[in-house]
């Protein structure tokens, strides 16, 4: 502990007992000490489950109650936009503060990346730089956006830890926090796409909309990945960096640079692959092309799968984050 925190942490204690327990002045001039207000309340005030305090284990409580409550929970951190939304600003604002160019340092950053690939790659595979380019544009950039959104979900509880040990926040507060901040960098690098189009001769389509509801289907699995993620990093913190390198694999696996009808040998990966699936939902509306139905149907069996383990994790484990922190 920094010894800012401990003097954080001291202050707060010092506080809290200054308000527990306050002098109260009767008629008549003594001074009495009240006694603290949890000694003083009624037992029928407050419903306290059986909770056990050394693991955060609730002990008899009904699943279905703590079905309940999880989802509280979780929607009073879901609803809460202005919070959320607001740190993740500050976070990607407080990375670039006192620099010139401050946030724009994003889309420099990924646009420099993506002048130099284009034309190598572009020789490396045989293919056409006006075909190509957006391929590989929009390839490196929801790649970008899927990494970082999962390497930033297994430590979404533990870089929140001081949030998480001194307040009762909303867990899911902490990860739609984590999916705002990388969509805002989605947002600076996606901008890059709009020369690259018009440079490629690809004009605007009814069919590029499919990507509003492509896009939603994966913010869904990527908070509900985070959540999973992020307590079992929580608990093994050897997760984090197994995960890594499951994603520097998953890369040269996933079509990302190379188009699957140029290597045959490859493609049959993509069938396996959620993060090729995730991919093509976002990329080929935006090319002009229509997911196959094969993808969407992959897509909603994995966002169901995905939904029902974070459910099971946060509702059963919710409480137990802290003790991990």
């Amino acid at each position: 502990m920094t010894p800012a925190e401990f003097g954080t942490t001291v202050n707060l204690g010092i506080f809290i007992a200054l308000l527990g327990g306050r002098q109260q002045r009767p008629t008549g001039g003594q001074v009495l000490m009240t006694p603290t207000a949890h000694l003083t309340e009624p037992e029928s005030a407050v419903s306290v489950p059986n909770c056990n305090v050394a693991t955060g284990d609730e002990g008899d409580m009904p699943p279905q109650s703590m079905a309940a409550e999880a989802w509280r929970d979780w929607w009073a951190g879901t609803r809460n936009v202005t919070l959320w939304l607001t740190l993740a600003w500050y976070d990607v604002a407080l990375k670039y503060r006192r620099s010139m160019l401050g946030p724009l340092w994003i889309t420099l950053s990924m646009g420099a990346m993506l002048l130099g690939m284009g034309p190598l790659y572009s020789v490396l595979f045989n293919v056409p730089l006006q075909r190509f380019y957006p391929h590989l544009a929009l390839g490196i950039i929801f790649w970008n956006f899927f990494t970082a959104s999962i390497t930033d979900g297994c430590n979404v509880f533990i870089a929140s830890a001081p949030y998480i040990k001194q307040s009762e926040f909303p867990r899911s507060t902490f990860v739609w926090r984590v999916l705002a901040r990388q969509v805002i960098n989605l947002a600076h690098h996606i901008i890059l796409f709009i020369p690259i189009a018009f440079w490629a001769g690809i004009t605007p389509s009814w069919q590029m909309l499919a990507f509003v509801p492509g896009f939603i289907v994966v913010l869904i699995n990527l908070h509900a990945l985070s959540i999973t993620l992020g307590i079992m990093c929580a608990r093994f913190r050897d997760v984090g960096p197994i995960v890594t390198s499951v994603l520097q694999l998953l890369m040269f696996l996933t079509p990302v640079f190379w188009f699957p009808d140029r290597l045959p040998g490859r493609a049959k990966f993509i069938l396996y692959n959620p993060l090729a699936q995730m991919l093509d939902v976002v990329r080929l509306p935006l090319l002009g092309g229509w997911p196959t139905t094969g993808t969407c149907w992959f897509l909603l069996d994995l966002t169901c799968l995905n939904v029902a383990i974070a459910a099971l994790l946060y509702t059963f484990r919710r409480r137990q984050i802290v003790y991990w922190l």
